[in-house]
Order: structure tokens, then C-alpha cells, then sequence
């Protein structure tokens, strides 16, 4: 059986996904809840197999670790440590990723 992590989101992840629902909410409502579900499912299948996702270009830049986690036009930028994952932030994909 695959070794379990626990998966974290900061709240500045959290306040990621706030604004990206009313961003996709003042189009259609049903579409912003269908993606936010779609994305919280997604980060917490990071559960199992964590390293299975791209390290970020911006680590060269930050002499960091982090990689991401696709999902449409966004990535949620995460750091493994020991057997935790901690979602840092969900940004979008033609953004680049600041600390």
C-alpha cells in the first residue's frame, strides 16, 4: 500500500481559491463550484504519490523546491516536507509564483 501524507492548505492558498471562485462566479456560479470542488479534489489526491508533479521553474530563481499541481488554466503551487504536503498557493498558470 502507497505511503499516506497529509495534505495542508495555507490560508494563503485558501485565499487563492476565494478569489478565483468570485473571479469565475461573476460569469457563472455553477461553474465556479464545479471547479473549486474539482480543484480541492485534485490537491488533496496529493495524498498519495506527492512527487508525481513538475518542480517549478521559479525554484532556480528561489533556490526552493516546490513543484505543481495542473489543473486547467491554474497550478497549485506545494512543498513536500517529511510525510506532509503544504499547498503555498494556487495561482494562475500564465502567472509566475512569487514567495
Amino acid at each position: 500500500m502507497p505511503e499516506k501524507f497529509s495534505v495542508y492548505i495555507t490560508q494563503s492558498a485558501q485565499n487563492d481559491l476565494e478569489h478565483i471562485f468570485f473571479y469565475i462566479a461573476a460569469d457563472n456560479i455553477n461553474n465556479a463550484k464545479k471547479f473549486i470542488l474539482e480543484q480541492e479534489e485534485r490537491i488533496n489526491s496529493l495524498d498519495t504519490f506527492p512527487e508525481r508533479c513538475p518542480y517549478i521553474q521559479e525554484n532556480n530563481y528561489f533556490g526552493t523546491n516546490y513543484r505543481h499541481l495542473v489543473h486547467k488554466k491554474y497550478r497549485a503551487v506545494y512543498k513536500i516536507v517529511g510525510e506532509s504536503v503544504y499547498i503555498l498557493r494556487v495561482v494562475h498558470g500564465a502567472k509566475l509564483f512569487d514567495l
